[in-house]
């Protein structure tokens, strides 16, 4: 059974789970835990962990390169938290973020539980069960490090829950959700195979444990742990940049070579436009149009800061900025967007720009929906390695090997015009350490981190005040914790300093 046949499972609030029973021997016919483990990757495009509207207000909106979108109207409390830092721990999809990761890690608990409960009980444990159980392991941590980046501490739940009640319990440090983080993806790269067979397209693999383990030693600027786990990714030859830039987020660019965490979606003609299967991540940031030109919601766009951010001539910003016309604007005041031609009308609307990243081929909406249910999330790609060795390296005092890793990024952004984004070739540390910061701003736009960038490097008040977020304080580097959680633990569960 491939990931694309699993059905999506909603999420809801981690107390409310239903109590689960100890495993016993038939629960997973064919000794195989993949059932379960399929679910979690379904869950993982839903609304609240990648799919919807609080995954992007949490990891997107908050950055300066991007904007709510829509029309003024529209989700405004949305702008009023997210764009302009007015955090408000009632708020709904600061909850549904929350409680849609705990929710999956509930999911992975059980995962490993029962596996382990099968493997005490007896069962002699395939490789397909071992590969279950670092699967479970990575999404564990990958959904813990969505909570600490949002919230800082957060509860450690890291066991089967056969009682609600056993989910009230204190915070955890931010040390100690990293230790959790670090043992379960140790865990996964011990499990995870190099590469699934072909009808596995999508699950999770070594690589990706990996890249995801770097990109945890970089939210806390671990250089030398963060320096081994991307030079390890390198110079594994699993992965390359041969991918042009123009086809990576287009359908034909879908798991590539460059492609280390890519969680699948697609349409059919039975289900053209279906959360079973596929998901809405096109849809919320699609043009908001009208007719033809409806294409979804028109949420989560990047902003003319961004767009003045690239450099002279780099083709990238044609391929992460959509340009659109308003009703009645003269359609040669923008050009064709690439490849398809097409000059989309939106309504009247407050953003400049689409993100292009979503840009869906037209002959899929002729045969599907105009909403791009089909369109994969790319989550780790090797570009970010790259930047990520490039970064360490640096930092480490290792400049030459750093200026090497960035040309690698940009040789490939480049695609063969040597008239555009010359080779940095600065020895001086501190020049370097800006251009690969702006290199993973440019490379990456629109793909989740900014904001987290942001809070690492400690420039957060700074850059997000030049571009007029005034209201953004060093505590907003922290969400609060939703407010109906702290109110039914009576006590237990402790608000986020200054809320």
């Amino acid at each position: 059974m491939g990931l694309l046949a699993i059905g999506l499972i909603g999420c809801s609030d981690l107390l409310d789970q239903e109590p689960q029973g100890k495993w016993v021997d038939g629960d997973n016919p064919g000794g195989s835990f993949q059932t379960d483990v399929f679910s979690l990757y379904a869950r993982m495009k839903g609304w609240a962990i990648t799919g919807g509207i609080p995954a992007l207000a949490v990891h997107s909106i908050r950055s300066e390169d991007v904007e709510k979108g829509s029309t003024l109207s529209d989700g405004a409390d949305v702008a009023s938290m997210y764009d302009d830092f007015n955090y408000n721990a009632s708020d709904g999809n600061l909850s549904s973020y929350y409680s849609g990761n705990y929710a999956l890690i509930h999911t992975a608990n059980t995962i490993l539980a029962d596996i382990r409960e099968a493997e005490e009980s007896g069962v002699e444990l395939s490789e397909i069960d071992l590969a279950c159980r670092g699967e479970a392991y990575f999404f564990r941590a990958f959904l813990y490090f969505n909570l600490v980046r949002a919230f800082g501490e957060v509860p450690l739940i890291n066991f089967k829950i056969n009682d609600a009640a056993e989910t009230n319990i204190p915070k955890s440090t931010v040390a100690e959700i990293y230790a959790q983080i670090d043992a379960d993806l140790d865990e996964a790269e011990a499990l995870l195979p190099e590469q699934w067979e072909s009808r596995y397209l999508g699950r999770v693999t070594w690589g990706a444990a990996r890249a995801l383990h770097a990109k945890t030693y970089m939210q806390r600027n671990d250089w030398s742990n963060m320096l081994k786990a991307a030079t390890d990714i390198i110079q594994s030859g699993l992965y390359d940049l041969n991918t042009p830039f123009n086809r990576i987020f287009r359908e034909s660019g879908e798991n590539t070579s460059e492609s280390i965490f890519e969680l699948q979606c697609t349409a059919t003609t039975a289900l053209p436009g279906s959360t079973d299967i596929g998901s809405q991540y096109a849809q919320i940031q699609g043009v908001r149009g009208a007719g033809v030109w409806d294409l979804g919601w028109g949420w989560n766009c990047p902003t003319p800061i961004l767009a003045d951010a690239f450099e002279e001539g780099d083709p990238r910003k044609d391929e992460t900025l959509l340009y659109f016309l308003k009703p009645g604007e003269d359609p040669n005041s923008i050009q064709p967007n690439s490849p398809y031609g097409e000059k989309p009308v939106a309504q009247e609307v407050m953003n400049r720009y689409y993100n292009k990243k979503v840009y869906t081929d037209p002959a899929k909406r002729a045969q599907f929906n105009r909403f791009g249910y089909w369109m994969n999330i790319r989550i780790i790609r090797m570009a970010e390695i790259y930047l990520i060795a490039a970064e360490a390296a640096n930092e480490l005092g290792q400049t030459g090997d750093a200026m090497e890793y960035l040309e690698m990024v940009r040789a490939r952004a480049r695609g063969g015009d040597a008239s555009v984004l010359p080779k940095v070739t600065t020895m001086n540390q501190a020049e370097m350490r800006d251009a690969i910061r702006h290199e993973r701003r440019v490379e990456l736009a629109m793909e989740w981190d900014r904001f987290y960038d942001l809070v690492r490097w400690g420039i957060a008040r700074e850059v997000l005040h030049a571009a007029g977020k005034t209201n953004y304080q060093d505590k907003h580097a922290l969400l609060p914790l939703p407010q109906a959680e702290v109110d039914k633990s009576n006590g237990v569960l402790v608000q986020n300093p200054d809320y």
